[in-house]
């Protein structure tokens, strides 16, 4: 025999016991594997849809979040700019009251100030009358102490009596 070719039964047992591991390899094996890599693959499946459910997930979340801040955001600027109306509205009315008060506090001064000019001209001319009649009635005195001379005042009375 021949150490390199070899017989034509070992070839028929080799193959014989080839297809006997390969049936029993099909019938126990076999099925366990497939099974188990089919499992695998549906559960690298079920691993890529659930990583892809939960990217469009992440991206929602993303936009509503995106959305939400945005509202935040016009709503602060809305506040922001609503606070700013209503601080210069406050500004504008306390200077226009401010100035409303000044007008009525110098309108008040104005007619206080009428008042005491009225009064004191009142006065002025109540001490006037009052020095005119004393001097009047001094100078009366003085004419009227000389009979001569209240001779003279009634007859010249008379004279502008009838003159009228």
């Amino acid at each position: 025999m021949d150490l390199v070719t070899p017989g034509l039964g070992l070839i028929f047992w080799s193959v014989l016991t080839f297809l006997f591991l390969l049936f029993i390899l099909r019938k126990f094996a076999w099925k366990p594997i497939l099974d188990a890599v089919n499992e695998r693959e549906e559960g690298i499946k079920n691993a890529l849809l659930s990583a892809e459910n939960a990217k469009k997930d992440m991206q929602n979340l993303k936009s509503d979040n995106e959305k939400l801040l945005a509202k935040a955001r016009a709503e602060r600027d809305a506040m922001m700019k609503e606070a700013r109306e209503i601080k210069d509205k406050m500004i504008n009315d306390a200077k226009s009251e401010a100035q409303l008060s000044g007008e009525k506090m110098i309108a008040q001064a104005k007619v206080a100030i009428e008042s005491e000019k009225n009064a004191a001209m009142a006065e002025l001319k109540n001490q006037v009358s009052s020095l005119s009649l004393e001097i009047a009635e001094k100078v009366l005195r003085d004419e009227l102490s000389n009979k001569d001379s209240q001779t003279k005042l009634v007859e010249k009375m008379l004279g502008e009596a009838k003159l009228n």
